[in-house]
């Protein structure tokens, strides 16, 4: 203990350089005692902070963030012994990026003085240029290797790395000239030392030596001539000048060959330089290129090069692994990229897959891939299927180890130990973390009857395993019951065929007439008269039970179907009942476009809300119908009239009834922008409007759009002078305006452009963004922020809201990547927010459900497509409406009633009879 105490205080003394604060000497400044009593508050908050990373990294080991964060601090206050751990643990759980790696390295090479400390530093070479293929690391290892060239076999060392870094980067165009350089420098410093002292003559072994050196040189120029590198042509030059022989023609034939080959390169390395951090674009284009020339070294740099900017790519990975795994086919070289692909991307299932396979391919111990499997396990998979994935591919590589032609195997109990393994996992880890075991059909169970079915010879423990499965709630579908009889058929025997059929029938709920159907013909082919008679008798109840059953379920479906008529009976007479009394009341009777405007206020939601939208369509322009009929455009300047009504909002109420409807002009859309989702209560939209969007360019024209009651409706149109005015306007959407996000849009007719989306946000499966539910509604923007940055990046966050502008408890928090995202997931999933618990999940939104197709209507007539909005509150229609009611002659042959075409009669048509609910059900039943 006395040594470890006496080794830890003198790694402490070989503390980092930093600047000492007692190094300056004395100094009568009446500011040092200030800037000392800063330092030491600097120096508290760094230790707290230091001690806050160490806690968070005790919780969650996986927080990448936290260890750069780490790292950082600790190598400012120069605490070596502790850098030297955080990097340790860093770099067993992730690959470490260049910058970190020289770091460390520049580091450690600052303490080494020792021979033992100068191989710790040769050890960590060794792992750095593992993680990734690093030109700058590579060069750094070469040229701290010469350092020691006064060591036994020291030169034979050196030139051994540089030969491993010209193989790994030597082909590198824009950064393997370096190298190359170096090593021919070093080569020229040992001819240096051969030479014999001036005016001697050389014995014939150090002739012997110099030739031998010099052919060293000479070999190193024309490799590197035979390479398309940057600046080959100054490299020729130097190889003209230094050599004393003519260049030979076999090298220059090489360097034209290799210029040629450098021109076709040029462009892709052209698109790297110039263009933004990943690159993977470029990098897809190049590693395409190389794909076709067929080079396998420089198909793997520029593999090696693009994972260098875009480690956490899995997909890059994978493909990367994949042509390794079927052109290259060297052990070492694949079983490193597989484990730097897992380490770069833990949380991708196919990643680890391949891994177990490329381990099994090349015949690694299985205690090894066993651990490796362990690993996995703990990788921290973002669904449930995940898992079911994982242990299927280790049960395959288990029972392709046992030899099923004995009765009994130490395999085989394995593999029995590990299928019952992965089903109690199933239920117990994956179920409780994920609500759900990702293994609804029990896939996993059924290979584990074919397996003893079929390889086993054991139908017993088959059927046993498939009575498990059925009691897990799959007894109701067909194919589950066909799928255990087509096993039973080709391993069982038929009485227990007979018995699963039998069962498949009484408890199927889905295709109970498939099940009846495969058992009748079992027993028209393998059955007795006793069987057939009985299998019949069993299906006609069966069926005659489901029969009835639907019959039920489609007189209960009609009977609400009828109440729902009912009520909408009800509600329209009621509407009728108020719009007499109301017409009773008005001074100008017959006005009946007035009349409907108010019957349609009555019944819908003009007072509080806007019209009704779904979701994502909020973004657009009224239909066509409703921007030909735009009332009240103009609406201030119609004069009062002197005996109007008293109050000045009603004055201006009139006022606006009687301007004239302005139409539309479709051909001014590039420079309008539509504005919805407005407050009714707006006193002055268009002095509002103006002032709001005056910033974005000059505003032509505003058009608030009235009732014809003369009420604000909660939208309107904002026409610029320029169309990039009206571009800009767009990023006005979402702002407040009096407690509510106005929604602007561009211009566009829906109906003209049916497939037009403004909907801004992804609606498919983003990894690196989450959706969080379960919020208090008090929230805010930066409280969530504060949460979520303890584990990566955070870019956007966004706070849902309904139309109103109040929050609904959901977010969307976008990270910078994917392994920030799943780490966050694993560790604020079931987080207490304000007394809530929030749920956390990786944003995948559900597809938005179609309205059903050929569903009833119950209303007496189809509804006319009207766009986005519906139907617009201005739109007149000069048809009565006891014609409006009448039904449309096909919608009736839909329901059972074909009648005459009016192209085919020439006689009114009449009023057809009506089918009730219950007539309906019937005709159903008795197709």
């Amino acid at each position: 203990m006395a040594a470890a105490g006496a080794e830890a205080a003198a790694e402490e003394e070989k503390r980092l350089p930093e600047g000492d604060p007692e190094s300056g000497g004395d100094s009568d400044d009446e500011g040092d005692s200030d800037s000392s009593g800063d330092g030491e508050d600097e120096e508290k908050e760094n230790e707290a902070e230091i001690q806050r990373l160490e806690e968070q990294l005790s919780i969650n080991a996986f927080d990448y963030n936290c260890h750069l964060d780490l790292i950082k601090l600790l190598r400012q206050e120069g605490e070596l012994v502790k850098l030297r751990r955080a990097r340790q643990k860093m770099s067993e759980l992730f690959p470490l990026t260049e910058e970190i790696w020289l770091d460390w390295l520049k580091d450690e090479i600052k303490m080494a003085s020792e021979s033992h400390e100068r191989e710790k530093v040769y050890e960590l070479f060794e792992r750095a240029v593992k993680d990734y293929i690093c030109p700058e690391i590579w060069l750094e290892y070469a040229q701290y290797s010469i350092g020691g060239i006064g060591q036994e076999g020291g030169i034979e060392k050196v030139r051994s790395i540089f030969e491993r870094a010209l193989t790994a980067v030597g082909l590198h165009v824009t950064k393997g000239t370096a190298l190359w350089e170096a090593y021919r420098e070093f080569e020229n410093a040992i001819l240096e030392t051969a030479q014999p002292a001036p005016g001697s003559v050389p014995s014939p072994e150090q002739q012997q030596v110099l030739c031998s050196q010099l052919e060293k040189i000479h070999t190193l120029f024309r490799r590197q001539l035979g390479i398309p590198l940057l600046d080959m042509e100054a490299s020729y030059a130097e190889y003209e000048e230094w050599s004393e022989e003519p260049i030979p023609e076999t090298t220059i034939k090489n360097y034209k060959k290799a210029l040629q080959q450098l021109e076709k390169c040029k462009p892709y390395e052209e698109a790297l330089l110039g263009a933004e951090t990943p690159k993977l674009a470029e990098y897809q284009a190049y590693i395409d290129f190389e794909m076709k020339a067929g080079d396998p070294a420089r198909i793997q740099l520029i593999y090696e090069r693009a994972l260098a900017e875009n480690c956490l790519v899995p997909d890059l990975w994978a493909r990367y692994n994949q042509y390794l795994d079927r052109q290259l086919k060297v052990k070492e070289l694949v079983l490193s990229a597989h484990d730097r692909a897992v380490r770069n991307c833990p949380w991708t299932v196919g990643l680890w897959i391949r891994y177990l396979l490329a381990m099994e391919r090349h015949r690694v111990d299985h205690s090894i891939i066993s651990e490796m499997f362990e690993k996995a396990l703990n990788a921290g998979f973002i669904q449930a299927t995940d898992y079911v994935e994982i242990w299927q591919a280790y049960l395959d590589y288990l029972r392709r180890r046992v030899d099923f032609t004995q009765d009994s195997s130490k395999e085989l109990e394995e593999l029995r130990s590990a299928f019952a393994r992965a089903v109690e996992y199933l239920k117990q880890e994956v179920e409780e973390r994920f609500s759900e075991s990702g293994d609804p059909s029990c896939t996993i169970m059924q290979n584990w009857a074919r397996v003893e079915a079929r390889l086993c010879n054991n139908m017993q423990k088959a059927r046993e395993l498939w009575d498990n499965i059925m009691t897990k709630g799959n007894a109701k579908y067909a194919n589950m019951w066909l799928e255990y009889y087509n096993l039973e058929r080709a391993h069982g025997d038929t009485q227990h065929c007979r018995k699963a059929l039998h069962r498949a029938v009484q408890c199927t709920s889905d295709y109970p007439e498939h099940v009846c159907e495969v058992l009748l013909t079992l027993e028209r082919i393998e059955g007795t008269l006793e069987d057939w008679d009985a299998a019949v008798q069993k299906t006609e109840n069966r069926l005659a039970r489901v029969n009835e059953q639907r019959a039920k379920a489609a007189e209960k479906e009609a009977a609400l179907a009828k109440q729902e008529e009912e009520k909408a009976e009800q509600r329209k007479q009621a509407r009728a009942e108020k719009k007499a009394s109301k017409k009773a009341k008005k001074a100008r009777i017959g006005d009946k476009r007035k009349a409907d405007d108010e019957d349609e206020g009555e019944w819908g939601q003009e007072e509080e809300l806007p019209s009704k939208r779904h979701r994502g369509e909020g973004d657009g322009v009224l239909p066509e119908e409703d921007m030909e009929v735009e009332t009240g455009l103009f609406g201030r300047s119609a004069p009062a009239k002197p005996d109007g009504p008293a109050n000045p909002k009603e004055r201006a109420s009139t006022s606006r009834k009687d301007i004239p409807k302005v139409f539309h002009d479709s051909s001014k859309d590039k420079v309008t922008v539509f504005v919805s989702n407005l407050a009714y209560t707006m006193a002055e939209p268009e002095a509002k409007l103006r002032e709001l969007f005056g910033s974005c360019g000059e505003v032509a024209e505003i058009r608030p759009v009235f009732s014809n009651k003369g009420t604000f409706r909660g939208y309107c149109y904002v026409q610029f002078k320029e169309e990039e005015s009206a571009l800009q306007a767009l990023g006005l959407d979402r702002t407040a305006v009096e407690g509510r996000p106005m929604f602007v849009s561009p211009c566009v007719d829906k109906n003209k452009n049916p497939d037009f989306k403004v909907f801004r946000y992804s609606t498919t499966l983003e990894k690196h963004k989450l959706f969080i539910s379960g919020l208090p509604f008090s929230c805010t923007k930066e409280e969530l922020e504060e949460v979520c940055k303890a584990h990566g990046n955070v870019k956007d966050i966004r706070l849902v809201t309904n139309r109103a502008g109040k929050p609904k408890g959901l977010a969307y928090v976008e990270y910078e990547n994917e392994a920030q995202a799943s780490q966050a997931v694993l560790k604020m999933d079931g987080l207490t927010v304000k007394d809530h618990v929030i749920k956390v999940m990786i944003s995948n939104p559900p597809l938005r459900k179609l309205p059903e197709a050929g569903r009833a209507s119950t209303f007496p007539a189809p509804r006319q497509v009207y766009g986005a909005r519906g139907k617009g509150r201005t739109q007149l229609s000069m048809m009565p409406r006891a014609l409006q009611r009448q039904n449309n002659p096909m919608a009736k042959a839909e329901n059972g009633m074909v009648q005459n075409s009016p192209a085919t009669s020439s006689e009114p048509p009449a009023e057809p009879k009506k089918m009730s609910n219950a007539d309906f059900a019937k005709m159903l039943l008795k197709k």
